[in-house]
């Protein structure tokens, strides 16, 4: 049983995955990732790119995406530090359309967020040299890639830190959502 619970948060097609930890003195094991536990849970994708990231505290990351047919699916893990990792829905038509998820995920807490394509992500370092591991479904396209503004007020994300916001020149050129250029339909699955 490598997985204690896929649960399932404010917008059900975001996903909080807790791993079973294996601790012994020599620290810990954890799968991160099983083909048959995601499908079973409803995750259907697999994973073709995997990308790191290093951040310090303050920095924000996001809100990315990237347009159908590059569209990305993320599956989100902290290997050190801690963050606040933010899902937004883009799809139109659907009841959670501008709203977000969001979980603090961490090396202590093992937890891991699922991000459907459709969804806008990004991630608030809570700590100085957080490293952050995405598993992604399709690989990186820069053409594809859009960015909403990390401090959309429509959206209205409530960011742990508020002063000293640490931003990439490409992330400060986010574009509201309400402008942003998305090409995503909610589709209602029981």
């Amino acid at each position: 049983m490598p997985f204690k619970v896929f649960r399932r948060l404010e917008i059900p097609d975001v996903i909080l995955v807790e791993p079973v930890v294996f601790p012994d003195h020599r620290g810990f094991f954890k799968e991160i990732y099983k083909r048959t536990d995601f499908l079973a849970n409803g995750i259907p994708y697999d994973f073709v790119q995997a990308n790191v990231s290093k951040s310090r505290r303050g920095v924000v990351r996001g809100l990315h995406y990237q347009l159908r047919p590059m569209e990305q699916g993320k599956l989100v893990i902290v290997i050190r530090g801690r963050i606040y990792d933010v899902a937004v829905d883009i799809r139109k038509g659907s009841p959670w359309f501008g709203k977000y998820a969001a979980a603090e995920l961490s090396e202590d807490n093992h937890l891991a967020l699922w991000i459907p394509p459709g969804f806008a992500h990004g991630f608030q370092a809570l700590e100085d040299d957080t490293v952050v591991l995405y598993l992604v479904t399709k690989e990186y396209s820069p053409q594809h890639e859009r960015c909403i503004r990390w401090d959309d007020p429509e959206i209205g994300i409530d960011w742990p830190i508020k002063e000293n916001v640490i931003l990439s020149e490409k992330d400060k050129k986010g574009t509201p959502l309400r402008e942003a250029e998305t090409n995503f339909e909610y589709e209602y699955t029981k």
